[in-house]
């Protein structure tokens, strides 16, 4: 709350809340009802700039220690390519239909990286 109160002019005071201008003559906090005038409001420039870092720090996403896709070890099925006869493929599945339908297998091929689906 504290970083609030330095950030700017459409924040209350008084317990941070973002303020909401009623008319052309005031703002009000609608969680403390406190009033400012609009002349403090009116034509100032409100500008600023969101990160990736911040985004991930707001969702609570952390970097460290995470895999990158091609690191991670995708599952293995032995069944073979259509394309190569491969006898080894790595799959992926997805909900792309309704709940109470079955998802959709993603398979690629190692080999020859042919790709088809299932279901």
């Amino acid at each position: 709350m504290e970083q609030s109160r330095e950030s700017g002019f459409l924040f209350c005071n008084l317990c941070g809340t973002m303020l909401i201008l009623k008319s052309t003559k005031y703002a009000e906090c609608p969680l403390c009802e406190r009033t400012l005038d609009a002349k403090a409001i009116i034509n100032k420039k409100i500008a600023y700039t969101v990160t990736a870092e911040d985004i991930r720090r707001e969702l609570g996403i952390s970097l460290f220690g995470e895999k990158t896709q091609e690191e991670t070890e995708l599952p293995k099925i032995k069944k073979a390519c259509e394309k190569c006869q491969h006898p080894e493929l790595v799959y992926t599945t997805r909900q792309t239909r309704s709940a109470d339908e079955g998802q959709t297998t993603y398979y690629t091929c190692p080999n020859c990286s042919h790709r088809f689906t299932e279901g």
